[in-house]
């Protein structure tokens, strides 16, 4: 097994990082990862997204505004240790714990997201409207493969909408994008967009509203998350079928009231022992 020492390796986050992160609900932090690192878990997160994937032979014309706007692939850290590997990072797990400022963090959930060529936008919406948690303790590094141009859709974000409660029973489809850009501009958030560097990782709240832009490249934006919360996160009573459904694929042996405990939901960092440890 190759030795990729960045995987385990403390990234040293500023003061002003987590202020910034905590104040505007983002964060893009640069060299994260190195050339080597990525090049090494591309190919095999290209091939789980690739042999998962669902929308396979279906026409882009044919599909709608969700699925126009990337390949979406769940839990690949079952599926292949490679990818284990890089989702049970403390390098990054160890970030998501210093930025929410909790005591360590459970995963919720990986997922890979290809935003095909020509594939299209994807709405603006905020991650927790699907997530049946009991706190906004939640965020999600936004892991880059390669470097992302402009014209491949990296995110953008809505500086500061964690706290604005826009469009918090919305899922993902062309009302949302429509309902939530009227409100943003009416309230003058700030939307940030930029591309990624190699080596690039950004950091959003669970609430903090987001979109992409369409894939007008030739080559395919390929993209790696993992969805962090407090490891102490209790799950709330499902508040819309989406949350139900979440329910039931991410945490099912959790009941209303109870920590997140499930095997799906490992702890990846606590403060006081480090990796897996008990928090």
């Amino acid at each position: 097994m190759i030795d990729l020492p960045l995987l385990q390796k403390p990234y040293p986050l500023t003061a002003d990082q987590v202020v910034q992160f905590r104040e505007q609900g983002f964060l893009k932090v640069s060299n994260v990862f190195d050339a080597a690192t990525l090049q090494y878990f591309e190919p095999e997160i290209t091939r789980l997204t690739f042999a998962h994937n669902d929308l396979d032979g279906i026409p882009m014309e044919e599909r709608d505004t969700y699925s126009r706007a990337f390949i979406q692939v769940g839990n690949l850290w079952e599926k292949s240790e490679a990818a284990r590997r890089l989702t049970f990072s403390q390098r990054l797990a160890g970030m998501a714990t210093e930025l929410l400022g909790s005591s360590g963090v459970r995963l919720w959930h990986d997922q890979a997201l290809y935003k095909e060529p020509s594939g299209g936008f994807t709405p603006w919406h905020a991650d927790q409207q699907y997530w049946p948690m009991n706190s906004s303790l939640s965020v999600t590094a936004w892991i880059p493969l390669h470097a992302v141009p402009l014209e491949q859709g990296p995110l953008c974000f809505g500086r500061g909408s964690h706290r604005k409660r826009i469009g918090r029973d919305l899922p993902i489809s062309d009302s949302s994008e429509a309902l939530i850009q009227k409100e943003i501009q009416d309230q003058g958030v700030v939307e940030v967009i930029e591309p990624y560097e190699l080596g690039d990782v950004s950091f959003h709240l669970g609430w903090t509203l987001h979109r992409a832009g369409p894939n007008t490249t030739v080559l395919p934006r390929k993209v790696h998350t993992v969805i962090y919360m407090d490891c102490n996160m209790q799950l709330s009573e499902p508040s819309n079928p989406n949350q139900s459904l979440d329910h039931e694929k991410w945490t099912p042996s959790t009941a209303v009231g109870e920590v997140m405990n499930d095997p799906l939901n490992p702890v990846l960092f606590a403060k006081e022992s480090g990796y897996q440890g008990i928090c």
